[in-house]
């Protein structure tokens, strides 16, 4: 990013953004080269969509470990290059082009036989994904987000179909009976060893979901809550249905197949994000069992809808939930847990990307919140204070009053401090905006370190 910075101050605009594809293609192409091409020796799986991407990403590693494959991961909580496991510090899903083959290739060094990449929209803009080799890519479902960055939704959602349509493009693999990668030399037979087909598995209960499956696959794999009256969709080959979903405070139960599937993780959509593992382990032919015990057996991914406890009588909940529809799920989970008040504290993204979303989240706390308290988050190059109006304009709108039940504090720590010295036994506090993440991004590049876990664990030890 500092190279292309220098490169836009001495090159005019029009010049620059017309070379700007080439130089992203380029870099791409040179990262892959200086790795040696690490992809090609791994079977990588690419999860796509605007929401349940990291949490996905976390049940299918953690579904293939169970089978006996060591599995690395780049997402946007955390990274797990097959040796050791830690949270993103680095305040990006999908890293630069150079760290992500590093990572493909320190894959590779340490054994891994699958690898998940967590592709985002602006990566694939920016060509992040080429000369990775995908063999699976998952589509969890799409709705308006990061729409100004993109200039409008329909470019958002060409962006993510530029990688199912690059599927096609990505060479064909062959492994052994141990999921190794054989390359193919002179003397040895393809027959011998199983092809990978390349796959798509997709969410068909998501209004766009035709737009992804009108690309090229190998094989199609697609989910859908049952019951009711659906057509059926020639372009799948395998149709997996899940239903019965029941949510408790305990956890969320659904049923594949007359098989019931118990997930520690509370919401409904936690049922749809397992539903992108379970469709990956069925394409890699997974006993149903493993892939149940494995997915019964994830207790939770870091700063999503994480529960803090340093023995408090009242229950605070950490979520990265950024965009209206996040919390719209979140609100229907918590109304499943007994509580007496919820104490909401959120703000919303800057750096003018979706500056239409923020009155919106303002008025979803204000809905369901008893109190609601407005605080930066990520403003990048714009002005905090203004930011935060927007928001409080919108829980203004249904009802809520200044310093009554509604609260402007800028500082993030003191926000949380107020938040926890309103709640009382039985109360929820919930902390939205940044889940796991490690820094406030503001203005000029800069970053402060932060984690919202950490500062809740401290001031509830105070």
């Amino acid at each position: 990013m500092k190279i292309l910075n220098k490169i836009k101050k001495i090159i005019p605009t029009k010049i620059f953004k017309a070379l700007q594809p080439c130089y992203h293609y380029l870099l791409a192409w040179f990262s892959a080269f200086i790795y040696r091409f690490p992809s090609e020796k791994l079977i990588v799986i690419g999860v796509t969509g605007t929401t349940g991407k990291t949490t996905s990403v976390y049940m299918i590693a953690k579904m293939l470990e169970a089978a006996g494959y060591k599995t690395g991961y780049t997402s946007t909580a955390m990274f797990n290059d097959g040796k050791k496991e830690w949270l993103n510090d680095k305040k990006m899903t999908m890293l630069g082009r150079f760290f992500t083959q590093r990572m493909l290739r320190e894959m590779v060094s340490n054994g891994c036989k699958y690898v998940i990449v967590e592709t985002t929209s602006e990566g694939i803009v920016q060509f992040r994904h080429k000369f990775i080799n995908y063999d699976i890519l998952v589509f969890t479902g799409l709705y308006p987000e990061h729409v100004d960055s993109h200039g409008g939704f329909e470019n958002y959602k060409k962006a993510k179909g530029e990688l199912f349509k690059y599927l096609k493009s990505c060479k064909v693999k062959y492994v052994d009976e141990n999921r190794n990668i054989v390359i193919s030399k002179s003397g040895i037979k393809k027959l011998d060893f199983s092809r990978i087909k390349k796959t798509t598995i997709v969410n068909l209960d998501d209004e766009h979901v035709d737009y992804f499956l009108g690309f090229w696959s190998g094989q199609k794999y697609g989910y859908r809550l049952s019951g009711g009256k659906k057509e059926e969709n020639k372009k799948i080959d395998e149709l997996v249905e899940y239903g019965d979903i029941e949510v408790s405070g305990e956890g969320t139960s659904m049923k594949i197949n007359n098989k019931t599937i118990n997930l520690k993780l509370l919401g409904s959509f936690n049922a749809t994000n397992a539903m992108n593992a379970v469709c990956v382990g069925m394409s890699q032919k997974m006993n149903i069992d493993i892939i149940k015990k494995s997915l019964e057996d994830v207790v939770g991914v870091p700063g999503r809808f994480e529960c803090i406890n340093e023995d408090q009588d009242f229950i605070v909940i950490v979520d990265y939930a950024y965009e209206p529809n996040a919390v719209i799920n979140l609100y229907k989970t918590l109304k499943l847990i007994p509580h007496k008040k919820i104490i909401h504290v959120l703000g919303s993204c800057g750096g003018g990307r979706d500056v239409a979303r923020r009155p919106k989240m303002g008025k979803l706390a204000g809905e369901n919140a008893d109190y609601v308290i407005i605080t930066n988050e990520d403003p990048y190059d714009d002005d905090p204070g203004i930011i935060i109006d927007s928001v409080t304009a919108g829980a203004e709108n249904v009802g809520k009053k200044i310093d009554k039940n509604l609260f402007k504090i800028i500082d993030r720590r003191e926000a949380i401090k107020k938040a926890l010295s309103l709640a009382n036994k039985g109360d929820i506090v919930l902390i939205t905006g940044k889940g796991s993440e490690q820094a406030i991004c503001i203005a000029n590049g800069e970053k402060i370190s932060w984690d919202d876990r950490a500062v809740v664990r401290g001031l509830l030890n105070k």
